[in-house]
């Protein structure tokens, strides 16, 4: 085995989110952040839009979304 063999290192995680909750599709070790493009491990991914189906990095990064849609209170 090598280190360019599949499985080896992160891979991004393809994931269905729901209303306070998420469901791992393909397994992977982390989601990227629909902003910034920054990879989210799967234990601190806390931000995200079940409507467009994002991840976010952070608050900042979920405000930025939010904001740029039209869906800023």
């Amino acid at each position: 085995m090598n280190l360019f063999d599949k499985g080896l290192g992160p891979t991004e995680a393809v994931i269905r989110y729901l209303d306070g909750d998420y469901v791992v599709l393909k397994p992977g070790s982390f989601a990227r952040c629909a902003i910034t493009g920054k990879p989210i491990p799967l234990d601190e991914l806390f931000y995200w839009n079940v409507d467009r189906q994002e991840a976010y990095a952070d608050a900042a990064a979920a405000h930025t979304a939010f904001a740029r849609f039209g869906l800023d209170a």
